[in-house]
């Protein structure tokens, strides 16, 4: 797949980010890839990277511990740093 023609990162879900990090450490480790090749592919796991804390955050903020009242039912959420 060439860079043109890849996803971009902003589309991609945090599975389909990790799993294209993944394949660009893949390559640069391997050391075979062109020097200005190796630059653009820097330049997308530096992308990937940031778009996967950036999703990390999104979902850290949003899990949430439900409180309980004595009847079971909930009463509101926590945050999860409160946990």
């Amino acid at each position: 797949m060439t860079q043109s023609s890849e996803k971009p990162v902003s589309e991609m879900s945090f599975e389909e980010a990790m799993a294209a990090l993944e394949a660009v450490v893949g390559q640069l480790e391997r050391g075979d890839v062109p020097l200005e090749a190796s630059i653009a592919l820097y330049e997308r796991g530096a992308a990937l990277k940031a778009h996967c804390d950036a999703k990390l955050k999104a979902a850290e903020e949003k899990v949430e511990a439900i409180t309980l009242d004595g009847a079971g039912k909930p009463t509101g959420t926590k945050p999860a740093e409160d946990l």
